[in-house]
């Protein structure tokens, strides 16, 4: 009889590399900074500065997900129990933000020569265009931007306002301009917290996959997912219809183990549970859509592009055109509703519980969709092949490809578009639908985008230093010229350089930090440890 020989286990070392990685973990700085070189007009010096990637996702760098996660926790505190109206003041456009207009303007106007004439570069043009929207957006830009296509691009014929004969009508109030709910006695001042969830596609099982796969209905489920967040829309503004006041929320989206998407939320001010459950059966979403049930073209046989068009393969007939498709529809393509199940709880500020469900709307903020969204089991891993094989499908915009498929031209196709693939994430199978944004909040819920609770956070350090005479250097913004540098840049100093450096001054902030609060005889609480104090 033969033994197997005992494998032999080696202890390696821990690499330079990582040990340095670990460290910055440790102290909250960020893993895969990029470089920038900033020049100094009054000094003529040049230096080079690790600036945080700003990553919400852990596995990609968990230093900058979970300060991203604790600014989210801050700002749905903040905004959820509010006893005063926020203060709504509108700034004036700054010289970067101008700047960012104009590049978007210049875009634009160089996208829509390029679309007429059916350049390829026009889907360049429109990447950078929504590059530069993203920026807008993060200097602190709020509302919808001119959309590219121009003024009729987004047109569509006028439907009927009639509600459905199939769902309970709501009575509909004029909306009051308040957003904090009412006291009651004591001083109470209770909110809510809901969660809603889609519709039921059939029968599951515990692990959430279907009884009989069969008879699920996975073309209504990924229809469902694709429209879930104009579905949410529509619940807001019939609740505030009932209700007639400006109702606040903080919501996040979350799969279930079936994988179909659903809503939790907070709710400033007290909605009674009756009228929650009311909107929700109210509540649905035609989609005014060309019919998209059957495939008029398959992977042996596309459209083709003709030079200006696509056209049948065969007869060279031209694909009907979004508007006129639009035109010729009848009835909806799809109704949209939310399921029966829905969850309400009255919440009070302050408390424990409240703390508690604060984590549990921000749990899975710092996890990518792929990593919430996981099949462990072989019934698991088909019942999301089924579904991501329905999305595959299943238009998700009047831009999509997949339009082609059903024998019509979408909006801004060329000749680089292929039929049936979409770069949506709806389409992905990491995602399987589920919406692109994870957090909801309304306008007026804090009265503060992220970036100014950062600010907050940031100023209430330095006033903490500033009382025992610490005042970090500073220099004037105006007198610095930053600029990004390109891959492969030999002058950029290597990761590992930049990571030393930032444990090194998070090392003496935090010494700072500690030294203020021991003078001012407080403890230091965790989330503003490692909080920047210099630009």
């Amino acid at each position: 009889m033969s033994i197997a020989p005992t494998p032999v286990t080696k202890i390696r070392a821990p690499l330079a590399a990582d040990v340095i990685t670990a460290t910055a973990e440790q102290y909250g700085v960020c893993i895969r900074p990029f470089t920038m070189e900033v020049g100094d007009t009054s000094t003529g010096a040049l230096r080079y500065v690790g600036i945080p990637c700003g990553s919400t996702v852990e596995s990609v760098c968990g230093p900058c997900a979970r300060k991203a996660r604790a600014l989210r926790m801050t700002q749905c505190r903040e905004g959820w129990h509010m006893a005063v109206e926020p203060v709504d003041v509108r700034r004036d456009p700054s010289d970067e933000q101008k700047a960012l207009l104009e590049r978007r303007a210049d875009l634009v106007s160089a996208y829509q020569r390029a679309d007429a004439a059916g350049d390829v570069a026009a889907d360049d043009l429109r990447e950078d265009i929504r590059a530069v929207d993203e920026e807008l957006h993060a200097t602190g830009v709020t509302g919808r931007l001119p959309h590219p296509d121009g003024p009729g691009a987004k047109t569509a014929p006028k439907r009927s306002t009639r509600r459905r004969q199939d769902t309970p009508n709501l009575p509909r109030r004029r909306v009051e301009k308040r957003t904090v709910g009412r006291e009651y006695a004591g001083g109470y001042r209770p909110s809510m917290f809901v969660t809603l969830t889609c519709d039921t596609y059939g029968p599951v099982r515990e692990d959430g996959t279907p009884r009989d796969f069969a008879t699920y209905d996975y073309r209504r489920a990924a229809r469902d997912a694709v429209h879930f967040a104009s579905l949410v829309d529509r619940w807001w503004q019939n609740l505030r219809r009932v209700v007639s006041w400006d109702v606040q929320y903080f919501a996040t989206v979350e799969p279930q183990k079936r994988a179909a998407p659903h809503l939790h939320t907070a709710i400033r001010g007290s909605v009674p549970h009756e009228v929650i459950r009311q909107v929700t059966a109210a509540t649905y979403l035609q989609v005014w859509w060309p019919a998209h049930d059957q495939l008029t073209y398959g992977d042996g046989c596309l459209p083709v592009w003709d030079g200006e068009r696509f056209v049948d393969p065969d007869d060279r007939r031209p694909l009907t055109p979004w508007g006129e498709a639009l035109e010729a529809v009848e009835e909806p393509a799809h109704v949209a509703r939310f399921g029966a199940q829905v969850h309400s709880k009255g919440i009070l500020g302050g408390t424990e519980e409240a703390g508690r469900h604060i984590g549990y709307l921000t749990k899975y903020l710092t996890k990518s969709t792929g990593e919430v969204v996981t099949a462990a089991t072989g019934r698991q891993r088909e019942h999301h092949e089924r579904l991501h094989a329905e999305l595959a499908v299943t238009p998700c915009s009047p831009r999509c490809a997949v339009w082609l498929l059903y024998g019509v031209q979408p909006l801004g196709v060329t000749s680089r578009t292929t039929p049936g693939h979409c770069k949506g994430r709806a389409h992905r199978r990491s995602t399987l639908g589920l919406p692109g944004k994870r957090v909801l909040v309304s306008r007026r819920w804090s009265g503060k985008t992220v970036a100014e609770h950062k600010a907050d956070r940031r100023a209430f350090v330095l006033s903490m230093l500033e009382g025992v005479g610490i005042k970090p250097t500073e220099r004037d913004p105006a007198q610095l010229v930053w600029r990004k540098l390109a891959p492969g840049d030999t002058n950029a100093p290597p990761r590992a350089h930049l990571l030393m450096h930032a444990i090194s001054e998070r090392i003496r902030w935090r010494a700072e930090y500690d030294s203020a609060l021991l003078a001012a005889g407080v403890a230091r609480p965790d989330v503003s440890a490692t909080q920047p104090l210099a630009a």
